[in-house]
């Protein structure tokens, strides 16, 4: 069984709505999403909660971040008083999140929501993506939504969907002027997506809420939602609307992961060779590689290159659909000025995940059709969680795998 999230746009989707639909859902991951939050950086002055929520109509939570330097800065502004923080900066929030103590997938979702919108934001105002500030995005209630959103999707694990997005009206004023409904950056991010106008004035899917939904590559078509509702959740928003709830809703599903039979699907293949980066350097930047978005394995091995110097020959796979987006991911881990890329096809076998209880321990188990043989081979996660010392992980390996293969 896998779970399966669909986020309905009612009012629409921001980064405080997301994370309270998620925690009015999953009460046990506030403190996940807390103090991933902290380990960003913020201040401790910066007080972030999750408040039960009631409108006319619905109840549900609310995300508040209470910033009092924010507040200064807004007191200034409304008089005139405008400031430049070096903090806004794109290249200074990456580079305060590379160095924070976040787990790996964590920092790299961040990161990845992050770069959309500056990458977005550099195409509309013709300027590189180091260039970027983020005026509206720079402060800690922006990190905090983007970081908690990254620590939640991590522990998560789900596939996600989403419902017509509302389109919005009029404009809203931003450090560049007013800008029209939806943003440039925001209808940017979501191109491709269906929207519906249902007469209602403002901003209804702001940048931050674009990111995450582009980040997820939530899916939007007619195909539905099938299996178990588990829970749902309300988010709301700071904004009121007539005679609509401002709400992000979320609906968990556990789905039937539907065994994949042989045939062909595609894959990126990315490749490059580096002879000029240490290391240690590489292994740290193969790991970020690992946990980005689309990559489905980095494989490495050594090789001698120009001039007979020994160099690392390294082979990403990943999902056709994130080879742009790969692509700058190994620029900005690696020294390598080139990246070889093609979309090929490849042959799978039938397979199907598992779970099969080791005394205490579940243990997710992949079992694949290999003509009239099955085999079984557990997930490495679940297994370094479980076990502690090679011969305790080689006792439960052997369990699992002879378990589901006798079953297979």
């Amino acid at each position: 069984m896998s779970l399966h999230l669909h986020l309905d746009a009612i009012g629409g989707v921001a980064g405080d709505m997301f994370l309270a639909a998620v925690v009015d859902a999953f009460p046990e991951l506030a403190p996940v999403i807390l103090d991933a939050q902290r380990a960003a950086g913020l201040p401790a002055e910066v007080r972030c909660r999750f408040l039960d929520h009631r409108d006319e109509v619905l109840t549900g939570k609310r995300f508040e971040v209470d910033d009092p330097h924010e507040r200064t800065h807004r007191h200034a502004h409304a008089h005139g008083h405008h400031h430049t923080h070096d903090d806004t900066a794109f290249a200074h929030i990456r580079a305060n999140l590379e160095g924070a103590p976040l787990e790996p997938q964590v920092r790299t979702r961040a990161l990845d929501m992050f770069t959309r919108i500056a990458r977005v934001e550099g195409e509309v105002h013709g300027m590189p993506i180091e260039a970027v500030r983020f005026h509206e995005l720079g402060g800690w209630d922006s990190i905090a939504d983007i970081v908690g959103a990254a620590a939640a999707i991590a522990r998560l694990q789900a596939s996600w969907s989403v419902s017509i997005l509302p389109l919005g009206r009029g404009r809203v004023r931003s450090a560049h002027g007013w800008i029209p409904v939806p943003a440039p950056a925001t209808a940017s991010l979501l191109e491709g997506y269906a929207f519906m106008d249902d007469d209602l004035e403002g901003e209804r899917v702001t940048p931050t809420g674009a990111a995450i939904l582009s980040h997820l590559a939530a899916r939007q078509d007619d195909r539905g939602v099938r299996g178990r509702l588990l829970a749902s959740g309300s988010g709301f928003g700071t904004r009121t609307f007539p005679g609509l709830s401002n709400v992000l809703r979320l609906l968990a599903f556990e789905t039937a992961q539907t065994p994949q039979t042989d045939g062909t699907d595609q894959v990126a293949v990315l490749a490059f060779e580096i002879d000029d980066q240490s290391p240690e350097d590489l292994a740290i930047g193969l790991d970020q590689l690992r946990e980005s978005p689309g990559v489905l394995d980095v494989l490495q091995m050594p090789a001698f290159g120009k001039k007979g110097r020994m160099s690392m020959h390294v082979q990403v796979l990943a999902t056709p659909e994130h080879i742009e987006e790969v692509a700058r991911a190994i620029f900005a881990e690696t020294t390598t000025l080139g990246v070889r890329r093609q979309v090929v096809e490849r042959r799978i076998l039938s397979r199907e995940q598992m779970q099969v209880s080791i005394g205490e321990h579940t243990l997710r188990v992949k079992v694949a059709a290999r003509g009239s043989l099955h085999t079984a081979k557990v997930e490495s996660d679940d297994l370094r969680a479980a076990a502690h010392g090679r011969v305790e992980r080689e006792r439960m390996r052997r369990a699992a795998e002879d378990e589901e293969s006798s079953n297979g």
